[in-house]
């Protein structure tokens, strides 16, 4: 699995800056500044973002330009040696994570990004052409949203009418557990308010391909980055941009044990919600936690009660499936999960200090009691932007963060690491272990590639890795200790 986060950005003193223009210069600011930023290009080559799981292709003429991310349009574009990927998408900077196979592996390699996106803002802002201002949120309170993506390894025999019809429910109660909270109601925010999520005033329909216009709570994308004969990307695009350890932990954590069932086939339940779009907002904007929604069985519950269901029913996967038996990590989610819908339904400020929405909720009443202000007031605007604020001496999380109000999963240490090293467990460990050894033999990568420009070789030669749990260290990691030159590890990979 693997996150994308498009962060908020502005430049400080210049409001009408053009975005496109801000994102490029901090993106190449970075590839500048760092030995570890290498400037191979992405290689577009094997994209397929029109093709939708449901057995057609959308055709280019009909798309809307913000889906033909298969177009090289020459924006700013690093790949790093974590193997993750760091570029301009349209109006925003981008950070794409490399493939984890857990999900505190996602909370390390996503907090890498975001000190990556720090160090790259500060890097263009030492350029003397205005400072650049980072915000790690889903709406510019305006009517635009952008997006934070999750994706998942998929197998390809699993029925996509399955998907549909187990993760909806779901992904419309899932928002109280990593909703990222938010000051105002309705897409431009001018309802007066406070909401759980960031996204969920932005989407439209149940399903489709788009992302940025008629917003599908299942997005139907089937570009898989790995073998199409055994896998599909499962690619979510309602999640919000979470600064919250836990609420990053838990949002992959749990998706992945409820996409686990829906592949064994161990749902049988109705627990579709009626009208699932209304419902998806009805959550949001009910802070309380008291709204029902009507499920296929008949019965009503709130979405608190909706997600103690799927709970009991991976913990019932894992008795009759599993044998009871679990890796460390799956207990530990679950766990955590338990115990954060115990609280949700005692008390949900006692878990402010554990998932982003209920934090910023606690912070904006505080200030509220203590100045008399209604929720029209602009300063709860201001309070809610600046929760989200990447700088560690500006941002409210982290101001909470260093005054221990917040938990954490990893440390400084481990993020660091996660900076420049890959995960050791899937293909990523090849990408970036090769960017970092062989940089200037690298012409190009992607998620299902590595591409060299050999000595010898008239051509580019192109080393497939469509397998993303191939190429681990495990795999290479002898082969690229065993030679200093890219030349000699591919003699040595086409020999094998």
């Amino acid at each position: 699995m693997g996150t994308e986060t498009e962060f908020g950005i502005s430049v400080q003193g210049h409001p009408h800056a053009n975005p496109m223009v801000a994102s490029t210069r901090l993106v190449n600011a970075y590839a500048t500044a760092t030995l570890n930023a290498r400037r191979a290009r992405w290689d577009f080559e094997e994209e397929s973002p029109l093709r939708d799981a449901r057995g057609f292709d959308m055709s280019r003429e009909s798309a809307d330009a913000s889906q033909l991310t298969d177009e090289d349009l020459g924006l700013a574009n690093v790949i790093l040696t974590n193997g993750a990927r760091l570029y301009v998408d349209h109006a925003h900077p981008e950070y794409s994570t490399p493939e984890c196979t857990t999900p505190l592996d996602i909370v390390r390699w996503d907090k890498a990004g975001e000190q990556i996106a720090l160090d790259a803002c500060r890097f263009a802002s030492n350029s003397g052409e205005g400072d650049l201002l980072l915000y790690k949120n889903n709406t510019d309170n305006k009517g635009a949203s952008y997006g934070s993506h999750e994706n998942y390894l998929v197998r390809r025999s699993t029925p996509f009418g399955d998907i549909v019809r187990h993760l909806t429910p779901f992904f419309v109660s899932r928002q109280v557990v990593c909703g990222a909270g938010r000051v105002g109601i309705g897409q431009d925010g001018q309802g007066d308010g406070f909401q759980i999520s960031q996204r969920a005033d932005y989407f439209e329909v149940e399903v489709g391909l788009e992302t940025t216009l008629k917003r599908p709570i299942i997005n139907t994308r089937d570009e898989p980055h790995a073998d199409p004969e055994k896998y599909r990307r499962l690619h979510v695009i309602l999640g919000d941009a979470n600064l919250s350890e836990i609420s990053t932990y838990l949002k992959v954590g749990t998706t992945a044990l409820v996409l686990t069932m829906i592949e064994d086939k161990f749902l049988t339940a109705d627990l579709s919600v009626s009208r699932p779009v209304a419902s998806l907002k009805h959550v949001s904007h009910d802070p309380g936690l008291t709204h029902l929604l009507e499920v296929g069985d008949g019965r009503t519950m709130t979405a608190v009660q909706l997600q103690w269901e799927y709970l009991h029913l991976v913990q019932r996967y894992i008795a009759e499936r599993r044998g009871g038996e679990t890796d460390p990590q799956t207990k530990d989610v679950l766990a955590r999960w338990e115990s954060v819908l115990t609280r949700l339904e005692r008390d949900p400020f006692e878990c402010a200090d554990e998932l982003d929405w209920v934090a910023k909720l606690k912070l904006l009443n505080s200030y509220r009691d203590r100045d008399g202000l209604e929720w029209s007031d602009a300063k709860l605007h201001l309070i809610d932007l600046q929760y989200s604020d990447l700088r560690p001496e500006k941002g409210l999380y982290h101001r909470l963060l260093k005054l221990g109000r917040m938990k954490r999963l990893v440390d400084d240490e481990g993020v660091e690491e996660a900076m420049h090293e890959p995960p050791e467990d899937t293909r990523a460990y090849f990408r970036g272990r090769c960017l970092s050894k062989y940089a200037d033999n690298i012409a190009a990568a992607s998620w299902d590639s590595v591409i060299f420009d050999l000595p010898g070789h008239e051509s580019l030669q192109r080393v497939p890795t469509i397998d993303p749990l191939r190429g681990s260290k495990a795999h290479v990691g002898a082969l690229l200790d065993a030679h200093d030159t890219a030349l000699g590890l591919f003699e040595a990979l086409t020999r094998r």
